[in-house]
């Protein structure tokens, strides 16, 4: 199994702390990000950040859907881990300074892969498609944060 990664970033019109903090609110922002790729959103355990549980179905494509249980953590300021119960993808937010009143946001998703011929389509196709639905999240995320 080949480790699988995808890297979607945007700089975004408002400050860090704004932003991350934007990203952290999963009792309330977080759901309005999401684009249509996500269903059944529920926030189990806290709701801010470090120590939420949450829990969505995310459909990648036509056929594949991952029922995601995302444990939530902090481990350095500006960041954000989403960790899936359900499956070896973590998922982590990076905010940082990126000039006056401005913020670099990088999402990064990264998950053990198939092997065999299935590993290599998964290795070659599935970056690109997370990639355009992280990219319509960031671009919501730009949306709420810039208003």
């Amino acid at each position: 199994m080949a480790q699988v990664e995808a890297t979607t970033e945007r700089v975004v019109a408002a400050d860090a702390e704004k932003v991350f903090d934007a990203l952290a609110d999963y009792r309330g922002t977080r759901q309005k990000l999401l684009p249509e790729h996500f269903s059944e959103y529920e926030v189990r355990e806290g709701g801010d950040g470090e120590g939420t549980l949450v829990h969505w179905k995310l459909q990648a494509t036509s056929k594949r859907v991952r029922d995601c249980l995302l444990e939530v953590s902090e481990p350095t300021d500006g960041e954000l881990v989403e960790k899936d119960r359900n499956s070896s993808m973590v998922t982590t937010w990076r905010v940082t300074p990126a000039g006056e009143g401005r913020s670099r946001v990088v999402v990064t998703t990264t998950w053990k892969g198939a092997g065999g011929i299935g590993g290599f389509f998964e290795k070659t196709f599935a970056p690109k498609g997370l990639g355009r639905i992280y990219d319509a999240v960031l671009a919501n995320l730009a949306r709420e944060v810039e208003a």
